[in-house]
């Protein structure tokens, strides 16, 4: 079975832009440095931080602009002003269009230059960090590159623990974070698209992608989706994914965010697309599905077999933080006949005295780990351990000490919560953390029937739930048994090589060979 065109159907494509879509109209540049200045000043609100330098070259008034702060203070003032201060005599130019064109080409001596001619032009680079330089008698300007690099060093992710690995990961900076996935994969088809989002922020946004690979309608759906982002800022990656995203109302996150460079480079080289935002270090992968929040890039360092077991531990453990509660309120309170006899009467005996149904109780230590969960993770580092274990300790020993719940029922919590923390990908966990208490609810009024149909619903829900337009459930339903090979168990790397079926990349082997 072949995945058809129709998995990248575009949704409402009759686009219509947004309002800053369609907004061309620029104030043209003067001929005038002070008029220039003036009208900056005027559409800065003349602010304390705005830098103006004025200089004299060959008897002609010039002037540099730039943000305090947002700039490398150095690079100004040893490749720009220095330059022209100390070589000016190397130029012969007296008229205003030829000096441009002479300091472009003999005096700075920066990376990037550009001309432009409008006052939009100027103002969002200076904004983010470049500098200005006018010429009196020219209706042009120069943008300097001289973007200041003072920031996050680049470090071992915070929310992803590295096992083996590189131990990098990404920083707030948007040109570090691609650098650091091209350092991973140096292939010349590497693609890298920016864009600008927010209609007053106008933030850097970049999407990288393997031409060649990756199948163009994800492409073209992922850029069509970022236009339709409509907001005055974008402080992080997840206002894009919620903007993005196939189904707001789902439970279940569709696209996967990750800290690590080779987590991304590993999914582009599958033809997978990633988005990248100045200002996060976090970067979304799209198309997700399902089985991508199970998986970790440590399944790929370790040999075959241990990382085949450690995923399997992972699949069981997001079944225990989905079932185990409701499992054991379904047990207690309708089918005590089930439980074997030895094992009835031990649980009966513990839970003599103790005032609550068991429905109650779950809850009420489901919500204590909650809340102890998100007190740890809330407080400093160091704090914030010691709270989430001596509090859990300390509240489950004094609940079971007054009779409040059963010890059986905080193992039961316990267990659950430490599957919880099996799970690589958080906001997944967090999506199984909330199914857990609908089926608690369904055990409570059902027992093993509620649990059935609230199962029976969840997955109505996923196999109509899409990834931009790549079905989640795959390849377990639609399935492609070839895809197979790194699910559950994860095949050796001799075996694995195609690249996913569902993504119906444009070059599917990625090794040689018939498989």
């Amino acid at each position: 079975m072949r995945i058809k065109n129709s998995f990248f159907k575009k949704k409402n494509s009759n686009h219509t832009p947004a309002p800053h879509e369609t907004e061309n109209f620029s104030l043209q540049l003067f001929t005038s440095v002070q008029e220039n200045i003036e009208n900056i000043q005027r559409m800065y609100g003349n602010p304390s931080d705005l830098v103006i330098r004025k200089l004299k070259i060959a008897d002609i008034s010039c002037c540099i602009i730039y943000i305090d702060g947002l700039v490398d203070s150095d690079l100004i003032n040893s490749k720009i002003i220095k330059n022209i201060q100390f070589h000016q005599n190397t130029i012969d130019s007296t008229q205003p269009n030829t000096l441009l064109k002479d300091l472009t080409l003999k005096l700075l001596s920066v990376g990037e230059i550009k001309k432009v001619d409008t006052l939009d032009d100027v103002s969002l680079p200076v904004l983010s960090g470049d500098s200005a330089l006018f010429v009196d008698g020219v209706k042009d300007a120069l943008i300097i590159s001289s973007k200041g690099s003072d920031g996050r060093s680049v470090e071992e992710p915070q929310s992803e623990s590295v096992i083996r690995g590189p131990r990098e990961g990404f920083v707030e900076n948007i040109r570090t974070n691609t650098a650091l996935v091209r350092k991973h994969f140096r292939d010349p088809n590497v693609r890298v698209k920016s864009y600008k989002l927010g209609k007053r922020s106008k933030k850097d946004v970049a999407i990288m992608y393997i031409d060649g690979i990756v199948h163009p309608d994800i492409v073209e759906e992922v850029e069509r989706r970022l236009k339709d982002v409509d907001l005055d800022d974008i402080p992080e990656t997840g206002f894009i994914e919620e903007f993005i995203q196939d189904s707001i109302m789902s439970p279940f996150p569709q696209l996967q965010h990750t800290e690590r460079p080779d987590r991304v480079s590993a999914a582009i080289v599958e033809g997978r697309v990633a988005i990248f935002l100045d200002g996060t270090p976090f970067v979304l992968l799209a198309p997700s599905v399902f089985m991508n929040f199970l998986q970790s890039p440590e399944d790929y360092y370790e040999r075959w077999a241990i990382g085949s077991l450690i995923r399997g531990l992972r699949y069981l453990g997001a079944f225990i933080s989905v079932f185990a509660p409701a499992l054991y309120i379904a047990l207690v309170s309708f089918h005590q006949g089930m439980i074997p006899s030895k094992l009835a009467f031990s649980i009966a005996s513990t839970r003599e005295g103790v005032p609550f149904p068991a429905i109650i109780e779950a809850f009420l230590m489901a919500i204590t780990m909650e809340l102890l969960r998100e007190a740890g993770a809330r407080l400093p580092k160091a704090i914030g351990q010691t709270v989430g274990i001596v509090g859990g300790l300390v509240i489950g020993e004094a609940a079971v000490s007054a009779g409040i719940v059963s010890p059986i029922m905080v193992i039961v919590i316990a267990i659950t919560a430490i599957a919880t923390f099996a799970l690589p990908s958080y906001s997944f966990g967090v999506s199984l953390r909330m199914l857990r208490f609908a089926f608690m609810i369904a055990a409570a009024s059902f027992g093993f029937y509620g649990i059935v149909l609230a199962y029976i619903a969840v997955n109505i829900h996923l196999v109509n739930l899409r990834s931009f337009g790549v079905p989640y459930t795959v390849p377990f339903a639609p399935s492609f048994y070839g895809d197979w090979k790194d699910l559950v168990v994860r095949s050796p790397h001799t075996v694995m090589k195609r690249r996913p079926t569902y993504l119906m990349p444009r070059d599917t082997i990625r090794k040689k060979g018939k498989g």
